[in-house]
């Protein structure tokens, strides 16, 4: 199975990507599943003494959803921590990541639209994912795939995620 990552900061465009890409891939070759999907709660790992568990068995969910598939994964795994800290699971191949980093001003415009029971109803609660967000710019030249979707709409973003995961079969 080759798994790709779809990360990015809160307000990215991760699960709108996911819904475009299910609706365009082939779903006899491709499985997408949003890591919201999966049906673990975070709260049930937050402050236990496997918190860390909670990305790994996230994977796993995922994985086994996909049915054998390559599966295109929507979440908000940080590339270093995936490398350095989590379980992958043995029938994963390859890991690419494709992350989706719109500009700053865009992450907080996105953020703040969002109904106040998400989370986002101050700056100091989207401080964080605007850091996560400067985060993957920095690091851009790292990853196999890197949009900034700033001015990019849902379809031109989506083909070229599509494009970029039948180019790596």
């Amino acid at each position: 199975m080759k798994l790709y990552i779809i990360t990015g900061a809160c307000g990215s465009g991760k699960s709108t990507m996911k819904d475009a890409l299910e609706a365009s891939l082939d779903r006899s070759i491709f499985a997408c599943v949003d890591s919201d999907e999966v049906g673990l709660n975070w709260w049930d790992y937050a402050g236990t003494d496997h918190e860390s568990q909670y990305k790994d068995d996230t994977l796993a969910k995922a994985v086994e959803m996909a049915e054998g598939k390559d599966l295109v994964f929507v979440s908000c795994i940080n590339p270093q921590d995936y490398i350095a800290s989590h379980k992958i699971p043995e029938c994963v191949e390859s890991t690419d990541f494709i992350v989706l980093c719109p500009s700053d001003e865009e992450i907080i415009r996105r953020l703040k639209a969002r109904p106040a029971e998400r989370g986002f109803t101050s700056d100091e609660k989207i401080a964080p994912h605007v850091g996560f967000n400067q985060w993957f710019r920095k690091n851009k030249g790292k990853f196999p795939m890197f949009i900034d979707n700033t001015n990019m709409d849902v379809t031109e973003t989506s083909k070229q995620i599509a494009g970029f995961v039948a180019s790596r079969r």
